[in-house]
C-alpha cells in the first residue's frame, strides 16, 4: 500500500485565483477518489494571513498547492498536471 497523499492549498481570503484553484482541486480529487478508492488523500487549506512564515514564503505566488509538502503548482492549478501527479502517487 502506498503512503497517504497530503494536499495543502496555501491561500488567503478574497483571492479569486485561490477560489478557482480550490474548485479545480476539488473536481480533480472527486474523480481521482472515484477512480482510486484505495488511495488515502487528505486536503488542508492554510491562510497566509494566519501564518507569518507562509506569508513570507508564498505571498507573491498564491494560491500555492503542495503535494506531500512539496510545491506542485502556483497561481493557476492545471487539472491535467494535478491528475497526473496524483496517479503517479497512487
Amino acid at each position: 500500500m502506498r503512503k497517504p497523499i497530503e494536499l495543502t492549498l496555501i491561500r488567503k481570503p478574497g483571492c479569486h485565483l485561490c477560489d478557482e484553484a480550490d474548485l479545480v482541486i476539488q473536481a480533480v480529487l472527486g474523480q481521482f477518489k472515484a477512480d482510486h478508492p484505495e488511495a488515502v488523500v487528505s486536503m488542508v487549506e492554510k491562510d497566509i494571513l494566519e501564518d507569518e512564515e507562509l506569508y513570507k514564503q508564498y505571498w507573491e505566488e498564491i494560491p500555492v498547492l503542495l503535494i506531500n509538502n512539496k510545491v506542485h503548482n502556483y497561481w493557476h492549478i492545471d487539472p491535467v498536471r494535478l491528475e497526473s501527479a496524483l496517479k503517479d502517487l497512487a
